[in-house]
């Protein structure tokens, strides 16, 4: 069997390991995320939660004033609502992608409480001169756009799945029963993992992807009664063709880190640690090791065959660590518990990954404490080098964005692009050694 492709002995099998996954789901959550634990009063906010944060560790090869394409700093309102109000990401190494929430456009006698209209604009690099723009109407306020290798990129919109070129010509791609949570990609870009909340198994519309089967679905009648007969759908499939190679039916959204070989499941074992078992979509599994974390730690794969491990440490901030698929230890970054909430962000060719967290002005001593607005003091970004874990750069962004969408790489990592002060200010780098592979 083809690499990538679960056979139908280890189909039931894998969803049932995934159903699993998704009820080991809830240690996933950032330290503060959990419901009841941080309280946000908007009232309270003020501007002091919107500074600039610290002085970056180098300068800008260059900045693009922002204000003259038309954005403006979201408010504090937003602050704690993990909304996408920004997209900024690269088309290659001279040209930027920036989408951002259009204030203002919306006729609500037409228009519902959750549609808004996103401003996208190709920009050249450095002048930042607009090549091409388009307006976009989307229906909710989640992450709405993941870009792809050669120009390409993902919109999401609802149930709605498509394909944008550099030009912002767009193109159907999937469509799906119900809304999409979720969406995730191997670092290779063959396959797309995707959460969806859709009704129970009916038959799919022409043109849809299909659901798992009434056999497939773990859920007893009384359950399916109790859950408004809907259930979220986890699936695997290729992103050229559309083929579902796995459905099931799981009890929460899964996060599940892909590579072309198989996924990884982070397994309880002792109190605070976990197993990380690769399991090979050609059957088979493997353990690449095992972490310390106080919480259940998001695995994302930097590369085909290195991954990289966000770890909780009790009373002590988090950890970052780097694995390869041999199970491997590669380097280990720490950061202190004044920095929450952290995203990911990796280059296309896997030789630079940054971390951008939420900065308080006090350290998060246990999960229970209830966080204010007027905690959070600015947001920082780090850059490393994925090979060895060195600390390239230390920057602000503002606004702050808690649901991420500030920062990009270029595909090589020789660039680095972090929406700041008014700007979005561009880092540059020597030119990153290729990913070589890990030992």
């Amino acid at each position: 069997m083809a690499s990538g492709q679960p056979n139908a002995e280890n189909r039931g099998r894998t969803g049932a390991v995934l159903a699993l996954a998704g009820l080991l789901l809830w240690g996933l959550c950032p330290i503060a995320a959990r419901a009841g634990m941080l309280s946000w009063h908007h009232h309270k906010a003020d501007s002091s939660a919107q500074g600039k944060g610290t002085v970056a560790s180098q300068p800008p090869a260059f900045s693009i004033p922002v204000e003259p394409l038309g954005f403006y700093s979201p408010g504090p309102y937003y602050l704690g609502q993990r909304e996408a109000l920004v997209s900024l990401d690269f088309v290659d190494e001279n040209r930027l992608l920036f989408t951002f929430r259009a204030p203002g456009l919306i006729h609500r006698a037409v228009g519902s409480d959750s549609e808004r209209q996103i401003r996208a604009e190709v920009l050249t690099l450095p002048q930042g001169a607009i090549e091409t723009e388009a307006l976009w109407t989307l229906h909710d306020h989640d992450r709405y756009l993941w870009m792809l290798h050669n120009g390409y990129f993902l919109l999401r919109d609802e149930n709605a799945l498509k394909e944008g070129d550099s030009k912002l010509a767009l193109r159907p791609l999937l469509e799906f029963p119900g809304p999409l949570l979720s969406i995730e990609m191997d670092p290779g870009q063959k396959y797309v993992v995707t959460n969806s909340f859709e009704p129970l198994p009916v038959k799919p519309q022409e043109d849809q992807v299909p659901s798992p089967s009434t056999a497939e679905a773990d859920v007893s009648t009384d359950d399916k009664q109790e859950s408004d007969k809907r259930d979220i759908v986890l699936r695997i499939l290729d992103r050229t063709s559309g083929r579902v190679m796995l459905v099931s039916r799981v009890r929460s959204q899964v996060h599940l880190p892909i590579n072309s070989d198989g996924y990884v499941e982070t397994l309880p074992d002792k109190p605070r640690e976990w197993l990380l078992s690769f399991d090979l979509f050609a059957g088979g599994s493997k353990v690449l090791g095992q972490v310390d974390s106080s919480c259940q730690p998001p695995i994302e794969f930097l590369s085909h065959d290195r991954a990289i491990v966000n770890t909780c440490v009790f009373e002590n901030g988090r950890r970052l660590v780097a694995l390869s698929t041999e199970g491997h230890k590669l380097w280990e970054s720490a950061s202190p518990a004044t920095q929450i909430w952290p995203i990911l962000v990796m280059s296309p060719d896997g030789s630079r990954l940054a971390r951008e967290t939420l900065i308080l002005d006090h350290s998060v001593e246990d999960f229970g404490h209830a966080l204010d607005a007027q905690d959070v003091k600015g947001q920082m970004v780090e850059v490393f080098d994925a090979a060895g874990g060195k600390l390239l750069l230390q920057a602000p962004a503002n606004p702050i964005l808690d649901g991420g969408g500030n920062v990009a790489i270029s595909p090589s990592g020789k660039r680095v692009a972090i929406l700041n002060a008014g700007a979005i200010d561009i880092y540059e780098f020597k030119q990153s050694e290729p990913v070589s592979p890990a030992r």
